[in-house]
């Protein structure tokens, strides 16, 4: 083989950093403020006692997230009738952009040690960031609202905790 045959190969790589390099550039620019705007406009809108959160992990990804922090306000009268009802915080979506570019969306549910640990995120899918869109988003935290539900009330089948 010579030398010269690596001459595809090397402009194939050329073009798979700068193919990083846009999607990082796009991320930092545009695709995580429309994130972090459009859960800050659902929390906002519907005050159930979550936040957004933004996270920088390594200094090379970073991700964003919408999380349940708090109970709800207006259910505060409902847990004062059981007075050993504890509010277990967490469950997330979040929206992290990877290594290459683009963004990986999942979910990760409330940490309770009855739970196996198999069972405490789903992984729902993968974005370049230019796919990103407020309908995508807003998509992503209504899967998000069916898996909470069914975390908290699961079925007869899927039995957890106790």
């Amino acid at each position: 083989m010579k030398i010269e045959h690596l001459e595809e190969h090397i402009n194939d790589y050329k073009t798979s950093i700068k193919t990083v390099v846009d999607k990082k550039t796009l991320w930092q620019n545009k695709t995580k403020n429309l994130i972090s705007n459009t859960l800050k406009a659902i929390c906002k809108q519907y005050d159930i006692g979550w936040k957004v959160q933004e996270l920088n992990w390594i200094g090379a990804n970073e991700a964003v997230n919408i999380t349940f922090d708090s109970f709800p306000k207006e259910l505060m009268d409902c847990i004062n009738q059981i007075p050993t009802f504890q509010f277990i915080q967490g469950g997330a979506l979040i929206f992290s952009q990877s290594y290459s570019g683009d963004v990986h969306t999942f979910i990760l549910f409330p940490y309770v040690e009855q739970i196996p640990i198999d069972n405490s995120s789903i992984e729902l899918e993968v974005h370049s960031p230019k796919d990103i869109t407020k309908k995508l988003i807003i998509e992503k935290v209504d899967d998000f609202l069916k898996e909470m539900i069914k975390w908290e009330v699961p079925s007869t089948k899927k039995k957890l905790g106790y």
